[in-house]
């Protein structure tokens, strides 16, 4: 009777906690969009930029993806986790998926790539994002993922008609279109039209620039040059100003010097040293602390730092009345700026009487008397090369200063970060079999073997 009343009990128990999970399950499944992202540096979790797109997002966007065919199963398989994604966040999206070997007419209407295809429609405008410019391989083997970022700036670029206007001024040794690729994709993902300027050949600041950008200058204006700049600041024009260097720099830029002076910056002609060496960087490679503004403080609050090297310590200029400077990025106490920069190009870096001690202020956030943004100045341009620009918080630095220039405050915000690196692992005939029976065959024969032996010596007992 006792062997019976257990065995009802365990029975009762078993069921009760089947149901419980069952409820529990059904409940979770109710609520729809809670979930929890246990993934190392949250990786599955939406970016703020995307969230505040898809949040603001009032048009309806339908989402084609073409897979199958050429397209490998497991990138398949990504892109459309993330997809599915964009659409729990908001129901004006929909998403729907091809195979492009089962559906060769649909693939030849919207003219896909064979590698796979992800089309973005709303209304009459579309916008197609290729696989292969969300995966990027490297020699080993493995790839990083860019969905995110792409899927983001179709969206935007498929459900707004503004555009503005920007140009990067060249002539002076600035830094070449080729090597500002990723700066201007992403300026372009955000719906700015991107052109270069060259004064002596238009002889003005054309009447549609919202902006101008000096990034990375070697040589200085010339004074017709240095005034054109000057009537377009004074107008409603506004101006990111990222500094080159020169070893001649304390004579050789008196008008790039006359242009901030007149924002209320002053150049201090030296190059920011920190002797606080670590193995990762060296005396050159600065990385800031932040000030106190918009352009800064979320990259502050999620620990993204910007890096810079050859880093030229800036102050405020005190006599300027018109525009107010705002600190941006600082170095520490321990640096202090070189201004014998024919020693620093010989490799001796030593602190003497006329360097300037730190902390030392390196980028400035300016505002003219109506409290409006007017200027970025930024003394170094190294972080906006492609090859620097991706470290860290580098490109939201950027992206956040155009942003704010623009009084765009959806655009200062914490942007997609590259997926992490995927590794490829190459399993060979033999260890696929090992896998195959040990996770198939044995495990489970085990547990079945000792769950058995369990049971027969509690019915023998």
């Amino acid at each position: 009777m006792n062997k019976w009343i257990r065995g009802t009990n365990a029975t009762v128990l078993s069921l009760a906690v089947i149901g419980i999970f069952i409820v529990a399950t059904i409940f979770l499944g109710s609520l729809g969009k809670l979930q929890w992202d246990l993934t190392k540096d949250k990786k599955n979790t939406l970016s703020e930029q995307t969230l505040n797109v898809l949040k603001k997002l009032d048009k309806n966007v339908n989402i084609i993806a073409f897979t199958g065919g050429q397209t490998d199963p497991y990138l398949s398989r990504q892109v459309m986790d993330l997809l599915k994604e964009y659409q729990r966040q908001n129901s004006k999206i929909s998403l729907v998926e091809y195979d492009m070997m089962k559906q060769p007419s649909m693939a030849n209407q919207y003219n896909v790539d064979p590698s796979g295809t992800v089309v973005f429609e709303s209304g009459d405008t579309k916008k197609n994002v290729s696989f292969y410019q969300m995966f990027f391989p490297d020699q080993m083997g493995s790839y990083y993922f860019t969905g995110e970022e792409k899927f983001t700036q179709a969206i935007l670029n498929v459900t707004s008609t503004e555009k503005h206007t920007v140009y990067f001024l060249t002539g002076h040794g600035e830094i070449p279109m080729t090597e500002l690729s990723t700066l201007r994709s992403n300026l372009e993902g955000a719906n700015y039209v991107v052109n270069e300027l060259h004064l002596y050949r238009e002889g003005k600041v054309p009447d549609d620039a919202e902006a101008l950008f000096i990034l990375g200058p070697q040589n200085d204006l010339n004074n017709a040059e240095t005034e054109l700049i000057k009537q377009y600041l004074n107008g409603n024009g506004k101006l990111f100003l990222a500094l080159g260097f020169n070893q001649n720099m304390a004579t050789a830029w008196p008008n790039l010097d006359s242009i901030m002076a007149m924002l209320g910056v002053k150049d201090e002609h030296a190059v920011a040293i920190e002797p606080k060496q670590t193995t990762l960087f060296d005396p050159l490679t600065i990385v800031p602390q932040y000030g106190f503004h918009t352009i800064v403080n979320k990259l502050d609050e999620t620990s993204l730092l910007t890096v810079m090297s050859l880093a030229i310590s800036l102050n405020v200029q005190s006599d300027a009345t018109d525009y107010e400077p705002t600190l941006l990025l600082k170095t520490t106490n321990q640096a202090y700026g070189e201004t014998n920069l024919e020693m620093l190009l010989n490799s001796r870096t030593q602190k003497d009487d006329n360097d300037i001690s730190g902390p030392l202020n390196l980028a400035y956030a300016v505002e003219n008397k109506d409290r409006k943004p007017k200027a970025v100045i930024v003394g170094g341009s190294t972080f906006l090369h492609d090859r620097e620009i991706m470290v860290q918080g580098n490109r939201d630095f950027a992206m956040n200063s155009v942003g704010w220039l623009q009084e765009k405050e959806d655009e200062v915000t914490i942007r997609p970060r590259q997926g992490e690196q995927y590794q490829r692992a190459l399993i060979l005939p033999n260890s696929a079999n090992a896998i195959f029976y040990g996770t198939v065959v044995l495990f489970p024969m085990f547990f079945l073997v000792v769950g058995g032996l369990i049971w027969w010596r509690r019915r023998k007992g």
